[in-house]
């Protein structure tokens, strides 16, 4: 065993992807409804195996959290600066309030208990899910002008403190947002009962079923059909077909044609009769809805062995940036282009006509490739799949802000600065947000932003815990269990608190407030939770903004915990 022990220290690299292979594993495991989680579990993983003693390189750590800050700067960037304007401003504020709660919180409870500023701080980092706030806190403390032993010790109590505190800071706030939250808000039936008017409002009621929305098990339809009746006596043209329909409320297009036994693409001289055969794209309840007028359905193969394509578009012209969701289906260029899914900060939002979209926001358009090609012009520019990475951006961004965030002024002869975390964080949202407005520039895949996102954060979490593995038994015994019960305590009373300014003196609605709350504090697993509870996706409406705003507030309030303590 000592054997495979001397191999782990001098290849630190092994025990490094071993925490993080485990800690996934782990974190995804359930009982019920319990799951530990990818962070809380690697960071446990990594003191397990940190015990026989791992030294690993601190530029290790910060390349990792870089990438990190960076892609979920990146991510939000569009979000966050547009909440500085319109009803977003009213949901931003709300997010520096909220944070300044949770600092405030944690400020009193380690007043009242006499805790160290390590504890502290990784209590804040724990108890208020805000797992970025520890590079930056550690960071600083590096900069401080404290002998060496006593900045190793805070560096070495803060991962532990923070592990006995974010087990329940981040279920414990999942649970009582999604239970206890719509209590608290007059009990669940009434929020539901405010939820379901909300979703009746952002619909103008003009159509019973969006056509224009495709639910995420019911995709876009392409069928061939005879044409068939009377009507089809008289020779009809495309846009007659597709009129016809558009009059009951349906939108239904024509995408390809079997005239007289030959195949040709829909055009304005073509005609159809009876006999002829037509492939119709649509909802696929309208188009089950709409067969007895229809005609027969065929099997025609060769008719149907044309690309259709499924292409994510990102809202980035003005023309489109604040139109409703049901004034888009309705511009010209829409014709023949199927909304299947609405995103934004990669979280669906219900696509209801009066819903305000907004730049950054991402529509996937189903539908041929010619009229998804227009349709996309007229949105924004296209997010087709690719690999590929601007690496220029992601290296140049990532080092200018390093190096900005690293430039300090002095305050009565005291080091000021953002630090190279701020730094990272603050370019990726510059950039994130730059790419939303001059998207010729600067693309890096979904699939890469989770890679960085999820990838970054524990690899950074798993060289905490194996770094602070051999002390942090002694650091629990100083501690002790009962920081467990004062986490609680602060993630439950910073919950209560902001729920009520959110509904009382923000004056959000019940849905809005529960997703607010759980965006302030960077939630995912609460907005989840809360989705479920509700049945509908209304409260994303209050998470985008305040999640984005959160990724930097969130972290910089943890300094006020540092400053305060």
């Amino acid at each position: 065993m000592e054997y495979i022990f001397e191999i782990l220290r001098h290849n630190p690299v092994i025990p490094i992807f071993l925490t993080v292979g485990i800690g996934f594993w782990i974190g995804h495991l359930k009982f019920k409804s319990f799951s530990l989680g990818a962070v809380a579990a690697t960071l446990l993983v990594g003191v397990v195996i940190g015990q026989i003693g791992i030294s690993i390189p601190e530029v290790v750590k910060s390349v990792f959290f870089m990438l990190f800050l960076f892609s979920i700067g990146y991510s939000v960037g569009p979000q966050f600066f547009r909440a500085f304007k319109g009803d977003g401003l009213k949901q931003l504020g709300f997010a520096v309030v909220g944070a300044l709660v949770c600092a405030g919180t944690v400020i009193l409870a380690a007043k009242l208990m006499g805790y160290e500023t390590g504890v502290a701080v990784g209590m804040f980092a724990g108890s208020q899910t805000a797992s970025a706030s520890l590079g930056v806190t550690a960071e600083t403390i590096r900069g401080l002008s404290m002998d060496t032993d006593t900045k190793q010790h805070l560096l070495d109590i803060i991962p532990t403190c923070y592990a006995v505190t974010y087990v329940f800071g981040t279920i414990g706030s999942a649970w009582f947002l999604s239970n206890v939250g719509p209590m608290l808000l007059g009990g669940m039936k009434k929020v539901k009962a405010e939820t379901e008017a909300i979703e009746r409002a952002l619909d103008d009621g003009s159509e019973k079923i969006a056509p224009g929305m495709v639910l995420a098990d019911s995709p876009v339809a392409f069928r061939v059909y005879r044409a068939e009746g009377e009507w089809f006596d008289t020779p009809r043209s495309v846009d007659e077909v597709e009129a016809h329909f558009e009059r009951n409320g349906k939108r239904i297009f024509v995408e390809r044609l079997r005239l007289r036994g030959k195949i040709s693409d829909p055009s304005s001289k073509a005609r159809i009769r009876r006999g002829d055969l037509m492939v119709l794209s649509g909802r696929s309840e309208t188009l089950v809805e709409e067969s007895p007028y229809l005609g027969t359905e065929i099997a025609d193969h060769e008719l149907l062995s044309f690309g259709s394509e499924n292409l994510p578009v990102t809202v980035a012209t003005s023309e489109v940036d604040g139109m409703t969701f049901g004034q888009l289906r309705q511009q010209p260029f829409m014709k023949g282009a199927l909304v299947s899914k609405i995103t934004r900060n990669n979280m669906c939002i219900p696509g209801k006509n009066n819903l305000v979209l907004e730049r950054g926001d991402v529509l996937t358009l189903c539908g041929s490739p010619r009229n998804v090609g227009i349709a996309a012009k007229a949105i924004g520019y296209e997010d087709r799949q690719t690999v590929t990475t601007d690496m220029v951006l992601l290296g140049l961004g990532i080092a200018l802000g390093c190096f900005i965030g690293a430039l300090a002024i002095h305050i009565g002869g005291v080091p000021v600065s953002l630090s190279t975390s701020g730094g990272a964080l603050l370019s990726g949202l510059f950039f994130g947000w730059l790419r939303s407005r001059r998207p010729t520039f600067g693309h890096i895949p979904d699939s890469v932003i989770w890679i960085f996102d999820n990838l970054g954060l524990n690899m950074f979490i798993a060289v905490v815990g194996l770094s602070s593995g051999a002390t942090f038994i002694s650091g629990l015994r100083e501690v002790g269990l009962s920081l467990f019960f004062v986490g609680v305590a602060a993630t439950l009373v910073a919950l209560t608190v902001n729920i009520f300014i959110a509904r009382k003196i923000f004056g959000f609605s019940a849905p809005e407030t529960l997703g607010c709350v759980a965006g302030a504090r960077c939630g995912v697993a609460s907005i989840g939770a809360i989705q479920d509870a509700l049945e509908s996706t209304v409260p994303v409406i209050g998470y985008t903004v305040t999640y984005a705003a959160a990724n930097l507030i969130l972290v910089f309030s943890s300094l006020l915990v540092l400053a305060f303590v």
